[in-house]
Formats: C-alpha cells, structure tokens, sequence
C-alpha cells in the first residue's frame, strides 16, 4: 500500500511494512507508565495532559496534518485540500473556545486565551517563522511528530530549533518594545457570537477563495474525505492514513482538551526554549539573568524540573504518541543520511523557526491555532505574516536541493 511519507527529502518508508507487536507494546507500556508517574507524583491533570499530547501525536502523523506542506501546496500548485481543513479545525475550536472563554472557568478551572499584542514583533517573528518552516521541513508540531515517526532529518531541524528558541529569549525584551497594538480578543470586544460570527465569515472566506484557485488551475477539487492518493473513502484508524477533515476535528478535540484541563490553550514551543536554557545553564551560560527568564512564571520554569511544565510534558507525547503510531503503522524506518544541503537547510530553518517562535509569542499552534481559537488579533496577523515567510520560503527550497512538490506530504 503507497503511503505519505513525512518529508520528502528524508521519507521515512514508502510502503507500509508487517505489524512487529513488541515495539508497539513497549511504546504503549511506556506512554501507560509516563502518565501514571506523572498522575501519581504531580498531579492527574499532569497525566492527563501527558495523554492529551500522545494523542495528537497519532492524529498528527496519522492524518499527516503538516500546516508547513498544506502551505506549500497551496502556493506552488494552488491545492488547498490542507488550508480547507485548517479551517475546519479553526472553526470547530473556536465554537468551543469562545463560550467558554467568556465565562471565564469551567467546573471551577479559570479559563484563559491565548492573547498578545500584534505588532511588528509578531509580524517580523510569523514572516521568520514561515520562511524556517520551509526550509526546515516542518513547523512546531510537525518537527515532534516527524521526530517521533522516524525523521532523522527532523531531529536536527528540532535541535536546532531549541538553540533558536534561545537566542530568541535573549532578544524577547527588544522586539517587545517595537510598535504594537495592545492585546485584543474579538471575546471581549464584540461578545463571544458575534466575534464567532466574524470568525466563521473568514474562515469560509478563505475556503472559498482556496477552492476558486484550485479549481482555476486544476478544473476540479480534491476529495478532502480520502486519506491520501491511492487511498480508500473508509481508512484503517489503526494503520492510516487517516484523511484531513479527520486530522482538522482530532486537533480540534486536543486543544479543547487542553484549555479545559489546564485552563490555557495548546502551545508546543515554549517548552523548546526552556529546554534550550537549562541545557544553556550547564554548559556555564547565566540565562537565568536574561529579562526573559526573569519573569516569575519562567524562572520558576527555569528552576524546577521539565515535568512540571505542561508543555513539555505534551511535547514529550506528541513524541511518543507519533513513534506508536509509526509503529503500528509499520512505517518506523529511520534514514540516516542526509543530503548536505538539505542538512544545511534544516540547521538554518530549525534556528529561525527557534526566534520567530520566541518574538511572535508563538509558533502555529500557539499563536496561529490557540491565537485565532482564543479570539486574538494577533493570531490573525500571525498568520498573514507567516504566509508571506512560506511563499519566500518555498522560492528557496530548490536552492537547498528541497522539492516543492505538487502532492501533499505531511511536513
């Protein structure tokens, strides 16, 4: 069986290999014992949130849901299968995330969006963002999943991810005082349905315009409910490919699963830069005395271990969560070697994706998904900004020998 592979100049396997039950029980028994410590000495939400993240590992790579290739597709073939299901996800989250948000707790849990200022911050670090999710072959949570599925190639745009994400927080305090508008949620501006109102106006305004290019350049639309070329309308939930609008409501359901048990929304990069400080921190570099680390919320961070960030734990998940399901799929088949110029590329992408993230308050799914899903303005700038960094992103691809392929990939 032809499946989609998880990034085109690495692939993990083309063709789907037998089922080896051991791995795939080891990697459950893992995921299983994980959320019981973390239940058992933090507390369940800890647990709880630690499954959250597996989960969407397995949507992630069994729908292949990569914002970064959807993107590509769009701008260098006019598919938009992907952007379509961004949408889909957009909406669904966001006629959960207002209501809830305007009342302010849920079951006594306070709720809390994703909001930030828009300004040239977030407009220079979503363009620096968009231009590194090309050239590093995946966003945030394409990195994790691709990690776990297998991708070595990833690995090294994740490594340097983190190094970005560092140098980003040094320079945080600087790009927070360019020109901005103050944070502002269309929740408290406009009222939760009238702000959703305006929301679902633009997202069907993006998935009609997406529709209109496509079917100008290709005459007709993709059937957005087939998981993939060569696939089948019903697909096997076990093996995958799972198809997009699948993909849309599974990471919907993971960041409603999120607010309502961590009372924020989904973000996965945060987490690279703490990682990134304490590994800074040993090696004798005092990050501890950057403005950045100096908040109480991050110092505190910095201070105490990675399993006491909700972040982290999900981003350890999200890892795991992609690996069972690679594994279960048959398609866990690291390659080890690397073009040269596709190894470069990784390095720079990873190291921009890193800083963008850090000034623009966010990657794509926490200034993108949970900005927009929290009723942000900034979210929306984000988004604008960043697609403008994929298309400059994509003219560059070929120069590091990438393809800007015509099918969808998943990262």
């Amino acid at each position: 069986m032809t499946t989609q592979t998880l990034n085109s100049t690495a692939p993990i396997a083309i063709e789907s290999r037998a089922l080896v039950p051991g791995p795939a029980a080891i990697t459950s028994m893992v995921i299983a014992l994980a959320a019981w410590y973390l239940s058992t000495a933090i507390s369940w939400r800890q647990g709880a949130l630690f499954l959250v993240g597996a989960g969407a590992g397995v949507v992630l790579y069994h729908a292949a849901f990569g914002f970064t290739s959807s993107w590509r597709v769009f701008i260098s073939d006019r598919r938009g299968a992907g952007l379509r299901a961004q949408m889909l996800m957009l909406a669904l989250t966001c006629a959960v995330f207002f209501p809830l948000l305007a009342s302010g707790s849920l079951f006594g849990q306070p709720l809390r969006g994703s909001v930030s200022p828009a300004g040239v911050g977030v407009a220079a670090g979503a363009f620096i963002f968009g231009l590194g999710m090309q050239l590093g072959g995946g966003c945030a949570s394409g990195t994790l999943f691709s990690v776990g599925g297998g991708s070595t190639r990833m690995l090294v745009t994740l490594l340097f991810f983190i190094i970005g994400s560092v140098i980003g927080t040094a320079h945080t305090p600087w790009w927070n005082a360019r020109p901005a508008f103050p944070a502002t949620s269309v929740v408290t501006t406009m009222g939760p349905w009238l702000g959703l109102a305006v929301c679902f106006a633009l997202f069907g305004g993006i998935s009609w315009f997406t529709r209109v290019a496509e079917r100008k350049r290709h005459g007709k639309i993709v059937d957005e409910t087939r998981p993939g070329p060569g696939g089948k309308t019903a697909p096997r939930w076990l093996k995958g490919p799972w198809p997009l609008v699948a993909g849309a409501v599974g990471l919907a359901v993971v960041n409603i699963a999120t607010l309502t048990i961590s009372g924020r929304p989904w973000g996965v990069t945060s987490a690279f830069a703490l990682w990134g400080a304490k590994l800074f921190a040993t090696l004798g570099i005092d990050v501890a005395s950057w403005a950045y680390w100096t908040a109480p919320a991050q110092a505190t961070a910095l201070r105490s271990s990675v399993l006491m960030d909700v972040t982290s734990v999900m981003d350890f998940g999200i890892i795991l969560g992609a690996l069972m399901a690679a594994i279960l799929a048959g398609r866990f088949a690291p390659v080890l070697k690397v073009p040269g110029k596709s190894l470069a590329a990784a390095v720079i992408g990873g190291i921009l994706l890193g800083y963008g993230a850090r000034i623009a308050y966010g990657c794509n799914i926490g200034a993108y998904f949970s900005g927009i899903a929290s009723g942000s303005v900034h979210g929306w700038l984000w988004l604008v900004a960043a697609f403008a960094g994929n298309i400059a992103g994509t003219g560059l691809r070929p120069r590091f020998g990438l393809n800007v392929e015509k099918t969808k990939t998943a990262c």
